[in-house]
């Protein structure tokens, strides 16, 4: 009995020394924690590298759809050797899952932050890339991203979920400090939109005010999706979320569901109040 009890103990030592611990369940996410945010966006460019080869093999195309903050920054490992030459770049097609209301050249702009951090070093078609199509009103530019979404699905470039959603193949999400991704904060009506792909907001508790995002049905519609939370403030919030704390009103973190696997992506600071 002492050496099978030693045994158990080695094998979990050895188990617990990769930079990467995952751990997952058919109910649950899998949690990736990382050692540092260096580890994270290495781990997050394998992640998506190996995603983008499934779905290019399976259907000849890669959808994937951004946010704005630190994320754009964690997929830097992307932009080089060997991903940067060895990835097909002209079958991804982006999207954004919530964008501000403002000009595409606005520094405050998601897509501007994607262009120049990301979209700019990557040979990604331009036909392949999806912003908004910028006006003033914040309903007109949600219900003219809606209508260009249905049309891709019309036209099979994206597929549809069994719920009658649009189907992406990867969305990457961070986390705010209150628990919000996309737009889709935990205080405002917007979470709980069942009906419509795209719904706005003017009163975003984070400025700007105006913004567009993509719904609930949509995102939890995705195949795969990475939450990418690396910033040691948060992990109240991500312990929160991930141990089923009730928190009223609800974390919107904490609703995100995947058709196929939802991955957190944790630096050990951030998962320092992980139980």
């Amino acid at each position: 009995m002492g050496h099978t009890m030693n045994l158990v103990l080695f094998f979990v030592a050895v188990i617990a020394v990769p930079i990467s611990l995952a751990l997952a369940s058919n109910e649950k996410p899998i949690v990736r924690i990382l050692d540092s945010e260096e580890d994270a966006a290495v781990a997050l460019a394998e992640y998506t590298a190996n995603l983008s080869e499934k779905y290019i093999k399976q259907k000849g195309s890669f959808s994937v759809v951004l946010s704005g903050a630190n994320l754009i920054n964690t997929m830097r490992k992307l932009l080089k050797p060997r991903y940067n030459t060895t990835i097909d770049w002209s079958k991804w097609l982006i999207f954004w899952v919530d964008e501000r209301v403002v000009p595409l050249d606005d520094p405050l702009s998601n897509y501007k932050l994607a262009f120049d951090g990301f979209l700019s070093k990557v040979p990604i078609p331009k036909s392949n890339i999806f912003p908004i199509n910028y006006n003033k009103s914040p309903a007109d530019v949600a219900v003219d991203y809606e209508s260009r979404l249905k049309k891709l699905v019309d036209e099979k470039i994206i597929p549809l979920s069994a719920s009658k959603f649009p189907k992406f193949d990867l969305i990457l999400l961070g986390v705010g400090f209150d628990g919000h991704v996309a737009s889709l904060f935990p205080n405002r009506p917007q979470r709980y939109e069942k009906k419509r792909w795209v719904t706005f907001i003017t009163d975003s508790p984070k400025p700007p005010p105006p913004r567009i995002t993509l719904t609930f049905p949509v995102i939890n519609s995705a195949s795969d999706i990475a939450l990418v939370v690396l910033d040691k403030g948060k992990a109240d919030i991500v312990a929160a979320a991930l141990g089923g704390a009730v928190v009223t009103p609800s974390l919107p973190c904490a609703e995100v569901k995947a058709e196929e696997e939802l991955t957190w992506f944790l630096d050990k600071d951030t998962a320092s109040k992980l139980k």
